[in-house]
C-alpha cells in the first residue's frame, strides 16, 4: 500500500480530532496538580494515534463491505473500492495498527498499575469496542441514533481523562470527584467532536438513506437536527463557562469565547448548503478552530496563572 493511499485509508487528517482532547488532558493535569510524565504521556499518545487509525480503517472497510450502492459509492467515494484495496490488506492494517496499540497499552497499565488501575483498563477495553463496534457488528453504532453521543464521550471526555490519569499514576490514582470535574471542563471538547459528526450525518443524510442506515438525523430529520448542533456548540461553551467558575480551569480560559463569532458564521454558512464536498469542510474548521483556542488560552492561563 502506497503512503498516500495509507494516509487517505487511515483518514491521518482527521487525528487532530484525538490530539487536541489529549493536549487538553496534559494541560488540565499540569493546572490541577503540576503533575507531567514524559514516558506515560509518549506512550499515551501513540496508543491513541494507533487506536484512531485502526477505527478510521475499520470504518471504511466497513462501509465498503456493507454499502447498497454498488457503483457510485464503492467505486468511487470509498477509499477501498476507489484504491482496490483488497480486504484482505485492509484487516491486516487494521489488526496490525490494533494490535500495536494493545501491547503499548497494556505496557502503560503496568507502568501505571495502581488502586484504580482496573479504570484505567476499562477505559482501554470500551475504546476498543467502541472502536469496532462504530462500524463493525450485527448493528453498527454509526448507522444507529448514538454515533455521535459514542464518538464524542469517548474521545473528547475518556481521552483526555485517561492522559490527566496517565500522568498521576502511580501516586495518585482517580476518583468520582476527579472524573466529574473533568468531564465537565471536556464538555467543549465533547460537544465539538459529537457535532462533527453530526455535521457528517447531516450532509450524508441522503445517502444514508439510501444505504439504510439508521442515523439520529435520518430518523428526526435534517431540520431537527441541524438546529441541535448549533446548540450543541452553546452547551459545549456552558460547560467550559462553568468549568472556570468551579476552578477546574483558569480564568483566562474565557479567551477561547473571542471566536464564538467565527463559530456562528460557519454555522450560517452551513446551515445554507448541506452538501459533504461544500460545507462539511465548515465543521472541521469549527472543532479544530474552537479545541485549538480552547487549549491556547488554558496554556495562557497557566502561564500567568490566572
Amino acid at each position: 500500500m502506497k503512503p498516500k493511499v495509507f494516509l487517505e485509508f487511515v483518514e491521518f487528517q482527521s487525528l487532530v480530532a484525538s490530539v487536541l482532547p489529549f493536549t487538553l488532558g496534559l494541560l488540565y493535569v499540569w493546572y490541577n496538580y503540576h503533575a507531567f510524565n514524559l514516558l506515560h504521556s509518549v506512550l499515551f499518545f501513540i496508543v491513541i494515534e494507533l487506536m484512531h487509525m485502526a477505527v478510521n480503517a475499520n470504518d471504511n472497510t466497513q462501509d465498503f463491505v456493507h454499502a447498497k450502492d454498488e457503483k457510485t459509492f464503492k467505486q468511487l467515494t470509498n477509499v477501498v473500492g476507489h484504491y482496490h484495496i483488497s480486504l484482505r490488506l485492509a484487516i491486516t492494517v487494521i489488526v496490525s495498527l490494533s494490535a500495536g496499540a494493545a501491547i503499548i497499552g497494556f505496557g502503560l497499565l503496568k507502568l501505571t498499575w495502581g488502586s484504580s488501575s482496573w479504570i484505567f483498563l476499562s477505559m482501554g477495553i470500551i475504546g476498543f469496542l467502541v472502536g469496532y463496534f462504530y462500524a463493525g457488528g450485527p448493528l453498527p453504532i454509526s448507522n444507529t441514533p448514538f454515533g455521535e453521543l459514542f464518538s464524542g464521550v469517548t474521545m473528547g471526555y475518556v481521552i483526555m481523562l485517561a492522559a490527566v490519569y496517565v500522568n498521576l499514576a502511580p501516586a495518585q490514582q482517580l476518583s468520582w470527584s476527579l472524573a466529574g470535574n473533568v468531564l465537565l471542563a471536556s464538555g467543549l471538547a465533547v460537544f465539538a467532536i459529537g457535532n462533527l459528526m453530526l455535521a457528517n450525518n447531516l450532509c450524508d443524510y441522503e445517502e444514508d438513506k439510501l444505504n439504510e442506515r439508521r442515523t439520529i438525523v435520518v430518523l428526526l430529520g435534517q431540520r431537527i437536527m441541524l438546529w441541535a448542533w448549533n446548540i450543541g456548540y452553546a452547551l459545549g461553551y456552558v460547560c467550559m463557562i462553568a468549568a472556570v467558575l468551579v476552578g477546574s480551569l483558569p480564568k483566562l480560559t474565557l479567551l477561547a469565547l473571542l471566536i464564538v463569532p467565527v463559530v456562528i458564521k460557519n454555522n450560517r454558512q452551513f446551515g445554507a448548503v448541506m452538501v459533504k464536498s461544500k460545507s462539511f469542510v465548515l465543521a472541521v474548521k469549527n472543532c479544530i478552530l474552537i479545541t485549538i483556542s480552547f487549549a491556547l488560552a488554558m496554556g495562557i492561563g497557566i502561564i500567568f496563572r490566572l
